[in-house]
This record gives C-alpha cells, sequence and structure tokens, in this order.
C-alpha cells in the first residue's frame, strides 16, 4: 500500500487538510514582507551635499543657496554626489551660465542632506548609503539573499532528517530574534549581520511550508493546495505596501514586518508533522496518530489501521541517511537536480529583478508595490487552469520566458510610452509570478518523499544565488542604462528551456522512494 492510497481511505482533503493549509498561511504571509521589504528599507529619497557655513547666507533662499552651491545636469536638477568648492554668485544672474572651471566642481565633503517628504528615515539616510557608498546600499539586499541562501542548504538537509514541524519552529523563533535585532541595529555591519541571519531562517519558512501543507493533501488536490497557499505570498506582497505606506521609519517598519512571526508560531501548534516523513523514517507511532485524527476530524470514523501496516509501508531501511549527493548520485535524479536547479535560478533572478525596480515602473513606489502584489492573484488562478489543463511542464517553461520576453519588450518600448511600459512591466510581474507559483508546486512534485525536502533546499540554493545577484545587477546601468534589463530577459528566456528537459508530473503520484524517481 502507498500513502496515496492510504489517503483515500482518511480523506485527501476534507477539513483536516484545510485547517493546515489555513494555519501554514500566517507563515507564508510572512515572507515577502522580508524578502521584498529593501524597496522600502534602503529607499533612496532626493539628496545634496550638505552646504557649509549656511549662516553666512541668511538672506538667501533655499533655491538661490542651491543654485550657488551645487551644479546642475543638463535637465536643470541638482546634482546628488557633487558641489562647487567655492559658492558662484554669477549665477544668481545667469542661471542657465556653466561653470567654466570644472576644478571647481568637488564631491560631497559635509555629508549629504535628504528629502524627508516620503521617508522619515531609511538605512541610507541613517549611514548615508549613496553616491561612493552606493553599492553597499543594493548589497543589503544581496546579503539577506546569501543568508537565505545558505539557509534554504541547512534547513533542506535538517528538515529531511529530524522532520518539517520542528524546524519550521526553529525558523520562525529564530527570524523573530534576528528581525528584532536588525530593528535595534547600531552599525551598517551589525545590520548587515542581522539581515544576513535573518535570511537563513527565513529560508527555512519558505521551504518548509509548502512541502509539509502538500504531503498531507491527495493527488487531486494537490495543486488547488499549492496555488491556495501561494495566493497567501501575494497578500503578504500587498500588506508590506500598506504597512510601509503607513509606518515611514526603517526601524519601526522592521519591527511592524517581524511581530507576525509571533501569531505563526502560535499557529504551528495546531500543524501536525507530515505523516509520510514520519512513515518514511519509521516514526510508525507518531504517523498512526496523527492519521486517526486526520481520519476523525474528516469524518471517517470507522477508519482503522495497524502500526504494522504503516510498518511495511516504508519504503527506505528506516534510519538509512540521504544526502544532497543523493540528489546527483542516480541518473534521473541527476538530470532532474540540474534543470530544475537552472529553472529556480532564472525565475528567482527575473522575479527580484522586477520586484526591486518599483521606481521604474511609472507610479510610486507605495502603489507600484500594491499593484505588482495584487496583478500576482489572477496570475496565480490562471496557473491553477494552466498547469491542470496544459501540464506541469509547459506552464513552467512558457510562463518563465513570457517573463523574460516582457521585460526585453520594455527595452524596445520608448520611455515616453509611459502607459504601454506600465501594462507590460505589470504583464511581466504576472508572468514571472507564475512561474514562482508553478516552481514550487513542480519541484515539490519531482523528488521522492526521502529527498523532497533536500532536492527544495537544493533549488532554493541556487534561486537565492539568483535573488542574491538580482539587485547587484541593477548596478550595471552605469555600464549602458539597458543592460540590467538585457541581462534579466536573456537569463529568463534560457533557464525557462531547461524546463522542457524535465518529466512531466501530471495526474502522477507523489514518489515515496529513489527507486519510484528512477
Amino acid at each position: 500500500m502507498k500513502f496515496e492510497d492510504l489517503l483515500l481511505d482518511i480523506g485527501g482533503f476534507g477539513r483536516f487538510q484545510i485547517s493546515i493549509l489555513l494555519l501554514l498561511c500566517f507563515p507564508r504571509i510572512n515572507l515577502p514582507m522580508h524578502f521584498l521589504l529593501h524597496n522600502f528599507l534602503a529607499a533612496t529619497p532626493s539628496h545634496h551635499c550638505a552646504i557649509p557655513h549656511q549662516e553666512a547666507f541668511v538672506n538667501f533662499t533655499t533655491e538661490e543657496l542651491l543654485l550657488i552651491s551645487i551644479p546642475r545636469e543638463p535637465d536643470g536638477t541638482f546634482r546628488s554626489c557633487e558641489m562647487f568648492s567655492q559658492p558662484q554668485f554669477y549665477l544668481l544672474v545667469n542661471s542657465s551660465l556653466q561653470p567654466e572651471n570644472v576644478s571647481i566642481i568637488e564631491h560631497c565633503k559635509h555629508g549629504w542632506v535628504y528629502d524627508h517628504s516620503q521617508f522619515a528615515s531609511t538605512i541610507t539616510t541613517q549611514w548615508d548609503l549613496v553616491c561612493e557608498q552606493r553599492g553597499l546600499n543594493q548589497a543589503t539586499a544581496t546579503f539577506f539573499f546569501v543568508g537565505v541562501t545558505v539557509g534554504a542548504v541547512i534547513f533542506g538537509y535538517l528538515s529531511d532528517r529530524y522532520g518539517r514541524k520542528a524546524l519550521l519552529l526553529l525558523s520562525l523563533l529564530c527570524s523573530l530574534v534576528f528581525g528584532m535585532l536588525s530593528a535595534a541595529s547600531t552599525s551598517y555591519t551589525m545590520l548587515a549581520a542581522t539581515r544576513t541571519l535573518t535570511g537563513v531562517a527565513l529560508s527555512g519558512i519558505s521551504l518548509i511550508v509548502l512541502p509539509l501543507g502538500m504531503e498531507w493533501v491527495d493527488v487531486q488536490h494537490r495543486t488547488l493546495s499549492g496555488i491556495l497557499t501561494s495566493i497567501f505570498w501575494s497578500i503578504g506582497n500587498m500588506l508590506l505596501a500598506m504597512v510601509a505606506y503607513l509606518v515611514r521609519d526603517w526601524r519601526w517598519l522592521l519591527v511592524a514586518v517581524t511581530a507576525p512571526c509571533l501569531l505563526s508560531i502560535v499557529c504551528l501548534w495546531w500543524v501536525p508533522e507530515s505523516a509520510r516523513w514520519l512513515i518514511a523514517n519509521g516514526k510508525v507511532k507518531q504517523a498512526h496518530r496523527h492519521l486517526l485524527r486526520c481520519a476523525r476530524v474528516n469524518g471517517r470514523k470507522d477508519f482503522t489501521i495497524s502500526t504494522e501496516a504503516l510498518r511495511r509501508m516504508t519504503t527506505e531501511k528506516s534510519g538509512h541517511s540521504y544526502s544532497y549527493l543523493s540528489l546527483f548520485r542516480t541518473p534521473v535524479l541527476r538530470k532532474i537536480s540540474l534543470c530544475s536547479g537552472a529553472v529556480w535560478f532564472g525565475v528567482a533572478f527575473s522575479y527580484y529583478g522586477m520586484s526591486m525596480n518599483l521606481t521604474g515602473f511609472g507610479l510610486n513606489m507605495y502603489l507600484s508595490q500594491f499593484v505588482f502584489g495584487i496583478i500576482e492573484i489572477p496570475a496565480k488562478l490562471i496557473m491553477y487552469v494552466l498547469v491542470n489543463q496544459v501540464g506541469r511542464r509547459q506552464s513552467q517553461a512558457w510562463t518563465l520566458i513570457l517573463s523574460g520576453l516582457c521585460i526585453g519588450a520594455n527595452i524596445i518600448i520608448p520611455k515616453s510610452f509611459t502607459s504601454l511600459r506600465s501594462v507590460v512591466a505589470v504583464m511581466g510581474k504576472g508572468f514571472s509570478e507564475a512561474a514562482f507559483t508553478a516552481v514550487f508546486l513542480y519541484t515539490s512534485e519531482l523528488y521522492p518523499t526521502v529527498l523532497r525536502q533536500s532536492g527544495m533546499g537544493y533549488t532554493s540554493f541556487v534561486a537565492r544565488l539568483g535573488g542574491a545577484l538580482a539587485p547587484l545587477v541593477l548596478l550595471l546601468d552605469s555600464v549602458w542604462p539597458s543592460l540590467p534589463e538585457v541581462t534579466y530577459c536573456g537569463v529568463a528566456v534560457c533557464c525557462g528551456s531547461m524546463a522542457f528537459l524535465l518529466p512531466e508530473t501530471l495526474h502522477v503520484r507523489l514518489p515515496e522512494g529513489i527507486e519510484d524517481v528512477e
């Protein structure tokens, strides 16, 4: 007897499974509020060099003081990173004149003055992460995703070895602690370290929530449960826009997005361990208790099964040790691991590339964040139809390829066509989210139970490499303004094509052991 047959007897999608999925939605909402927090945490408001000895110019208006102290760009705006070494009073007579001697222009020496009309405080204004220090601003997001990358390896392996629920609880507790420490940071170094550790902790939530819910659901409702769970990522996306709009100080914003971890920890009390994992690891007494509870809640009170019957269901020897090398030892698993890794990299690289470029959307950043969140919901619902009708493989490949093509299209469309560029950007974000929705579902179906979390850990590791590189690619605009978009487009199209090499999993039972895959 396979576990899928057992689910038919106890109810594969009853009140028990629905309650688990709903309880696991709370930690799911937490994720985007941290993963996309960089847009607001490290926002760079308008700024210019601080002007020394302003008390000598008390009779000048602010505009006049800037005119004689700060050089201007060709479009008339004041430069952010340069100032005149001496006041240029002749510009008061004719502001259109250009300084003849460029040697009088120098880099800011006395700090910067920031526009606080939109943000009370960000880490950029806290530690002057502008001009020559601009790279450190983008590096904050990279440090976070490096943490997520490391966490994927750690939690992927440990949750296969010690169980889904225990590691999910550990992940939530660490996320709460490190998130609060980030808010209390007294230096940039401390912030970088605590954000990295927060990324490590949050990676466990990202990895475990979906498989823990999916392993209790039958084949027929697997897609539905995966899509419904992922919708709460989009809800978290929209909530982030609302919270960031209301909380304009970066420290309190970190507290606001971290505090919900407490609610998730409370909800986890009612979530059972995966019976699939318990049986696969020989813990049949615990599995037996959870299965009887599931049958009772689902109204299958006549269900009975002995612990001996469950023990016979164990597909591998209890206590057999697996590692990440097991993903590459057999030919079919090796092909799955290489191709799915490439797909995950492309999905994350293009998704975060678009999500972290809110200011290029044509709307204010709060509205952009909200629109990018709300467009994900119809994208997920359409994906539910596609993966069931067209299949996982075709849906995964084409959504990622089309996401890349939308990014490429905006390179060609003139910037004066603001509305068209906005529509194409929203479409690209929708395709990107559809690809992300599919890849979580698809990958969890490709790997066997004994290696599922290790497989998710490995692919998440590769994806977070993409997430870590995505914000740094934005710095390439100093080489060529369109180079970041060309990079995002090329990677998405190439990685999307790799999905065609993966096996189809539509209406296929979840594999229990390695031999089921081979």
